[in-house]
């Protein structure tokens, strides 16, 4: 087993990056509180900039210890791999209170929402149209995922490099095709607790999407710059992880509330 020192194990250094982290994360809620009640972008506009440059230079430090300096040794790789797991279980129970939520209300629609599913007044989305388009996509873009996953571990570097490109684009593809849908929605988040479980649901699930195409455009770009090999290429599979489980809760999303729930 390969070791740095006299142990096996990754003794992080100091770092500056939790903290400013924590505090873009503050700017980024109390921004959005005071664009929501004041229509004043700016607080939300420095904390967006303040975390972009966080992830930049978080990840430059990452990529540096695991690439270059060989911090990443087999039981650090094994931790990290456990952590990501831990973390996607920590996501499926984030998105099943808003499952919860929804079934709570569709199940048992009451009075005041008509006694009836949609409730009375609210026109929901035709299913078979753009939520079946994002279906398509989300699913082109797993079976992408899973290409470049087979062509790194055949040292196909060429043709990783492509299905991963084509794999950020469906990824952005289908948020752009996410915001059109709701720039033309028939109704709001005020609408009743139908508004409020489908924008919240499928607004965090479309955040996931924005994480997610980051996340692998960092890896394609350390794709690009030769950083991973056929059996030393953990931030991939991280990356490609993350992108079915969103891919996963999207289906959930389109059978419950798009397509039963309509």
């Amino acid at each position: 087993m390969q070791k740095h020192g006299y142990h096996a194990y990754h003794l992080v250094d100091m770092s500056p990056w939790p903290l400013t982290g924590s505090i873009s994360a503050m700017m980024l809620t109390t921004g959005l509180v005071k664009w929501f009640h004041q229509l004043n972008p700016d607080l939300l506009m420095l904390g967006l900039v303040t975390t972009l440059l966080t992830m930049i230079q978080w990840w430059r430090d990452i990529t540096r210890e695991a690439t270059y300096q060989g911090q990443h040794t087999l039981k650090v790789i094994n931790g990290l791999r456990w952590g990501m797991i831990l973390f996607i279980t920590s996501e499926v129970l984030f998105f099943f209170s808003f499952f919860w939520a929804f079934f709570h209300s569709s199940l048992s629609p009451a009075i005041d929402l008509g006694t009836c599913w949609p409730p009375a007044g609210i026109q929901a989305f035709n299913p078979f149209q753009i939520p079946l388009l994002n279906t398509a996509i989300l699913l082109t873009s797993g079976a992408t995922v899973t290409w470049a996953h087979h062509a790194i571990l055949s040292s196909n570097f060429s043709q990783a490099i492509q299905s991963l490109a084509l794999t950020v684009f469906l990824g952005m593809y289908f948020t752009a095709l996410q915001a059109l849908e709701y720039y033309e929605a028939p109704f709001t988040i005020a609408d009743s607790v139908y508004g409020a479980t489908f924008f919240v649901a499928t607004g965090f699930h479309g955040l996931h999407v924005i994480i997610g195409s980051m996340f692998l455009l960092v890896t394609l770009y350390r794709l690009y710059m030769c950083h991973f090999s056929a059996n030393h290429h953990l931030g991939f599979e991280s990356a490609a992880w993350y992108w079915h489980f969103v891919d996963v809760v999207w289906l959930f999303l389109y059978i419950s509330i798009y397509w039963w729930g309509s």
